[in-house]
């Protein structure tokens, strides 16, 4: 066969094998939505069940939401004697409905099983994508649209949030709902509502969505809401769509969804819910470091090409369509959701990954929208950049196989070929990227982050066990041949394991866990390398007998230090 003839053989499968799928999926809502929620479970589940808790913030929801279910008190907060106001109690709820259907279905030992409580992240990330579509179709065409909410389900940072049982997943989708509503009342003369979307529909998305993103974390999507409509209002001079949103029974509406909780936590707690959530917690974060998690203006500007890859590889080929359309509502509305967002989230003094994440839909629509267009610079400067879709499948890739040789003294041969697999397609999405267009080349990118999501999250992490103790000192507890084991800890103190070992799990010093077993029972010390020292002693102080201790080498990625820890117990717990 002719050179000429076996090149254009190899292009015309590519686009049939390409094409054929989007094509089949914008044929129809319905197609759509289904083919979205199939990647995004593709996407999200490895590793979903495997993971332990991971330290800090999950290991505290999750643990705060169980003592909810022990104490059956769904208002109060709490890990252990100590309150935790930081954030109001949605995610606490939804958690706690998640572990009661686990119960119900008889899932063992549902209430220290980690992914029934991530199952409100799983489907607020689902449910994220899907919106991303839903708002999208204000702007770009169904194919574009798809295209889009395809970009979210692949992200590396909506990724790791669907698998952390905590409040972002799930505030991302209110965050779309209210901008979706939003937007379709700021375009409302441009493209008319959808059916079944006129009248009262749109006010109660965008109302209901704003009282549901309060309820699990404050002020923070009407931040959103509030930046947004008011740099829109000062652009066009005019409020007049907000109307549409009907304001007065919206507002009472919201006061009905959300002043319960807030008047029950008041009269429980007093003035220290606003003193703990409002005080130590949001305005410590704009003003301080806090958590030792502060960083300097340019932050999120360099994270942004890993947290939102594949997609953000496109960004600045985007860009000069994004200027040039700038005067039009659509891509206002979208500019007015991402500038002012960002500029506060820079300079606020704490900073993490996951705060810019409800601003990555906007900038999945305008990439979307311009490739759809075909307004992609196509300076060769800037097509460079498409390597980066090489890149990364590389560094994470051979970097998570490394680590888990490093760490656990493992080859991870079953993740092998998930990063192989995710390199070569990262190098056909930059290689054919001139033969074959931007759209085909994002879904390599895209199939690539969901291998890459296998090797890390499905076979690596889990099979880190030096990084996880608090799973290997609960295992260990219930090995045990004594009933009702009982545990104090010195020197080591994560969430995870108080979740894992119990809710009374002592947390102690070196000489208290010495005076922890004294009693004699079903008692067990964990000892911190550190303080192993001041426990001998004083066991020796009061003649106390012991087993000799199991021994844990491992690392505490929280706190960024190997620790060897000793599981101490009386001699008659054996």
């Amino acid at each position: 066969m002719p050179d000429a003839t076996m090149d254009k053989t190899r292009a015309d499968w590519r686009d049939r094998g390409l094409a054929a799928i989007v094509d089949f999926a914008v044929a129809s809502h319905a197609r759509a939505v289904a083919m979205l929620v199939a990647v995004a479970l593709v996407a999200f589940l490895p590793g979903f069940f495997q993971i332990s808790p991971v330290d800090r913030d999950e290991a505290r929801f999750a643990q705060a939401t169980k003592q909810m279910l022990e104490t059956g008190d769904f208002v109060d907060i709490r890990f252990q004697d100590d309150v935790r106001y930081k954030k109001p109690v949605g995610i606490y709820w939804l958690q706690a409905g998640a572990v009661k259907a686990g119960e119900a279905f008889g899932v063992t030992e549902a209430r220290t099983t980690i992914w029934l409580y991530r199952i409100p992240s799983l489907a607020g990330a689902i449910g994220a994508v899907l919106l991303t579509y839903w708002t999208a179709l204000v702007f770009v065409s169904r194919r574009a649209a798809l295209l889009a909410a395809l970009a979210m389900a692949t992200c590396v940072m909506l990724g790791f949030e669907a698998r952390t049982a905590k409040t972002d997943a799930m505030l991302l989708a209110s965050i779309l709902a209210a901008m979706g509503a939003m937007a379709r009342a700021y375009l409302a003369d441009r493209r008319p509502a959808p059916v079944g979307l006129k009248g009262w529909a749109l006010p109660a998305i965008f109302w209901t969505a704003l009282g549901v993103g309060i309820l699990l974390k404050g002020p923070l999507i009407v931040m959103f809401v509030v930046l947004t409509a008011g740099t829109l209002v000062a652009v066009d001079r005019s409020a007049r769509w907000m109307l549409a949103l009907r304001p007065l029974p919206g507002v009472v509406w919201l006061a009905i969804l959300v002043l319960p909780w807030f008047a029950a936590i008041m009269s429980k707690a007093g003035g220290a819910f606003i003193a703990e959530s409002v005080g130590r917690d949001l305005l410590s974060k704009v003003f301080s470091a806090q958590e030792a998690h502060g960083a300097p203006p340019g932050y999120y500007i360099l994270l942004y090409w890993l947290t939102f890859w594949p997609a953000a590889t496109l960004t600045l080929m985007a860009a000069p369509g994004v200027w040039a359309a700038r005067r039009e509502r659509g891509a206002k509305f979208l500019l007015a959701w991402i500038v002012p967002a960002w500029i506060v989230f820079e300079l606020v003094v704490t900073k993490l990954p996951h705060y810019v994440l409800p601003i990555y839909p906007a900038l999945a629509i305008l990439i979307a929208g311009v490739i759809d267009q075909h307004m992609l610079a196509r300076e060769r400067w800037l097509v460079k950049g498409t390597s980066w879709w090489f890149f990364v499948p590389v560094l994470l890739g051979v970097g998570s196989i490394v680590g888990l040789i490093v760490l656990a003294r493992q080859i991870g041969l079953l993740a092998w070929p998930f990063a192989v697999g995710a390199m070569i397609l990262g190098l056909f999405a930059w290689r054919l990227y001139y033969a074959d267009g931007a759209e085909r080349s994002l879904l390599r990118a895209a199939a690539a982050s969901i291998l890459i999501a296998f090797a890390i999250y499905g076979v690596v992490i889990p099979s880190m066990t030096p990084a996880f103790p608090s799973a290997w000192v609960a295992q260990s507890l219930r090995g045990a041949k004594c009933e009702g084991p009982q545990l104090a800890t010195a020197g080591y103190h994560e969430p995870s394991l108080v979740f894992l070992a119990g809710t009374d799990t002592r947390l102690v010093d070196g000489a208290d866990a010495a005076e922890f077993l004294r009693p004699g029972g079903c008692r067990f010390a964990l000892v911190d390398g550190p303080h192993e020292r001041a426990f001998l002693r004083r066991a020796d102080v009061i003649g106390l007998r012991y087993a000799p201790p199991v021994r844990f080498e491992g690392a505490n990625y929280s706190s960024g230090r190997a620790i060897s820890l000793a599981l101490y117990r009386t001699e008659d717990a054996r």
